[in-house]
C-alpha cells in the first residue's frame, strides 16, 4: 500500500517535469515602452472655479417647506417623549402590559421620526441633484443638515429609551 502512495506522488510529478519545454524564455525585465517618458508641470491655464448659482425661488420654498415639516414633525416628537420616557421606566417584563405600553409609545416615537425621515429624503434628492447638476448645494446642504440634527436627537432619545426597556 505504501508503495502505491508513493507511486501516486512520483507520477504525476513526473509527468509534470515532462510539460516544461527547454528553451529560451523572454526577459522580464522593463520593456522601452513600459518606462514613462516626459515631463509633468501645472496645467497651462488652470480653470477658475465655478461660482455657485443662486437657488431658485422655488428651491427656496420648497427647503423652507421641508424645513418646517421636519421641525413641526420634531415638535411633536419632543412633545410625546416625555410620555415615553415614564412608560419605558415603568416597563416591567417582556410580555407585561406595562412593557406593551411602553412598546407602543416607542412605535410612536418611531413613526414620527420617519415622518420626519422623508423630509430628509427629498433633501437628499434636491442635494444629490445640486451636486450633480452644478446647482445651489450649499443651501440644500444647509437645510439638509438642519434636518439631520433633528433626527440625530430622535435617534439618541429612541436609542435611550429601547435601553430602559430592555
Amino acid at each position: 500500500m505504501k508503495n502505491i502512495q508513493r507511486l501516486a506522488l512520483i507520477v504525476p510529478s513526473l509527468m509534470l517535469g515532462a510539460c516544461a519545454s527547454s528553451g529560451d524564455y523572454p526577459s522580464l525585465a522593463q520593456r522601452p515602452a513600459e518606462r514613462a517618458s516626459g515631463t509633468f508641470g501645472p496645467p497651462a491655464d488652470p480653470a477658475p472655479p465655478v461660482a455657485e448659482p443662486a437657488p431658485s425661488a422655488d428651491l427656496v420654498a420648497r427647503l423652507d417647506t421641508l424645513m418646517r415639516d421636519a421641525q413641526s414633525i420634531h415638535a411633536e416628537f419632543i412633545r410625546s417623549a416625555p410620555a415615553a420616557e415614564r412608560l419605558a421606566r415603568g416597563a416591567g417584563s417582556t410580555g407585561s402590559d406595562s412593557w406593551a405600553a411602553a412598546q407602543v409609545a416607542l412605535a410612536d416615537l418611531d413613526s414620527l421620526r420617519s415622518r420626519a425621515a422623508v423630509a430628509l429624503a427629498e433633501l437628499d434628492i434636491l442635494w444629490a441633484d445640486a451636486t450633480l447638476e452644478g446647482g445651489p448645494r450649499d443651501a440644500v446642504g444647509a437645510t439638509r443638515d438642519a434636518v439631520i440634527a433633528l433626527i440625530t436627537r430622535e435617534d439618541e432619545t429612541l436609542a435611550r429609551l429601547r435601553g430602559r426597556i430592555g
